[in-house]
Formats: structure tokens, C-alpha cells, sequence
């Protein structure tokens, strides 16, 4: 079933109402670009406790909705883009090329959400175990962030980028063969990484 469908059911007072919660949980599974618990915590932040509140649960449905919504509208942009290089000649995107596929941040409030799912981030990797130095150091650059509010210098956005390469280089293969463990932590922290140059931005 499609995210329209879902949305739906979320809106439809004849159901019962845990099955409209678990609509918009389903809404959120086609669309998380901070992951699933971060964008349903981001949500009930936004809203309210919409597990419990009707109002909520609809404000919350029409929060994802808007941004799926400017999401979806940069993938027609993109689309055309591509359609345009293509008949140019250009067949293949460059590696570092923008691709809004898979959606990377909260189309709509980029750096409210990004550091919102930082702070969520840091509390459950936090949770499960830091292991090492390097899960310590994006552990220490996600408490900067956050107590800068997202803002970051050159040193701060060099130590990230040290980390990102450093956990690249630990998920090469055979990393997820040899300990999956280790590479779903490693997997998370890039996500970290990841969100805090978000919240870096303007947005």
C-alpha cells in the first residue's frame, strides 16, 4: 500500500484509532529521511503526543505530508535536470553529483529536524555502547553541535569529515561478513556524521 493510502486511513474517523496511529507509522516507513524513530520523535516534537491526541495525529500526517511534498517536487526538478543532461550527452551523473532519490534531510525545516534526530541519534547510540575512540569523537562533535545549534567552524566540519572517512574505510567489505555488529554501529555513526552537516546548513 502506497503513502496516499496510508494517509487515508490516518484521516478516517470510522477506524479505530490505534489503527490511524499505525498508518502514520506506516506513512513514516515510506518516508524517513531521519530515520524511522528520529522522523516519528520529530514528529511528536512538532505536534504533540499524537499517539494519544487526534488534533496531533492529523497535524502530524500534515507535517510529513508537506514535506514529502517539497521532497517530491525536487525529484520532478531532478528529473527534468537529468532528461537535460542526457540529451546533452551526459548519460551518468557525477559521483558527487546532488541525488535526491533517498532523501537526506526533512524537506521543510532542514536544520530544526537535523539537529533533532542528532540529539535522538546521540541518546541511542549512546544507549547500545560508543566501543571505541572514534564512536567517542562523533560522540563529543554531536554534543558541539548541538550546543552551537548546529553551527560549524572549519576545525568542527574537518573532524567530521576525518570520522566519516574513517568509518567509510571500517564498512568496506569484508567488514559486514567479518562483524555485522560493528558495521551497523559503524552504518549509524556515518548517519550521525551525516546529519550534523546537515544541521550545519542554512535551513
Amino acid at each position: 500500500m502506497g503513502f496516499t493510502n496510508f494517509a487515508r486511513k490516518v484521516r478516517d474517523t470510522s477506524l479505530p484509532y490505534g489503527h490511524r496511529v499505525v498508518s502514520l507509522r506506516s506513512c513514516v516507513q515510506l518516508y524517513r529521511p531521519l530515520g524511522f524513530e528520529a522522523t516519528v520523535s520529530y514528529l511528536a516534537h512538532r505536534v504533540g503526543p499524537f499517539r494519544e491526541d487526534g488534533n496531533a495525529l492529523l497535524r502530524a500526517l500534515g507535517v510529513i505530508e508537506a514535506s514529502r511534498a517539497a521532497w517530491q517536487a525536487e525529484l520532478r526538478v531532478y528529473a527534468a535536470e537529468r532528461v537535460e543532461a542526457k540529451r546533452r550527452g551526459s548519460r551518468t551523473p557525477g559521483a558527487r553529483a546532488r541525488n535526491p532519490n533517498h532523501p537526506e534531510y526533512w524537506y521543510g525545516a532542514r536544520r530544526e529536524a537535523a539537529l533533532h534526530a542528532v540529539a535522538h541519534w546521540r541518546v541511542r547510540l549512546r544507549d547500545t555502547g560508543l566501543h571505541d575512540e572514534l564512536g567517542r569523537t562523533v560522540d563529543r562533535c554531536a554534543a558541539d553541535c548541538l550546543e552551537a545549534g548546529g553551527m560549524q567552524g572549519e576545525p568542527e566540519r574537518a573532524r567530521l569529515d576525518a570520522c566519516d572517512e574513517e568509518l567509510r574505510r571500517r564498512m568496506e567489505p569484508p567488514a559486514y561478513q567479518d562483524d555485522s555488529g560493528a558495521y551497523f554501529r559503524h552504518r549509524d555513526l556515518r548517519r550521525v556524521v551525516a546529519l550534523m552537516r546537515t544541521a550545519g546548513t542554512d535551513g
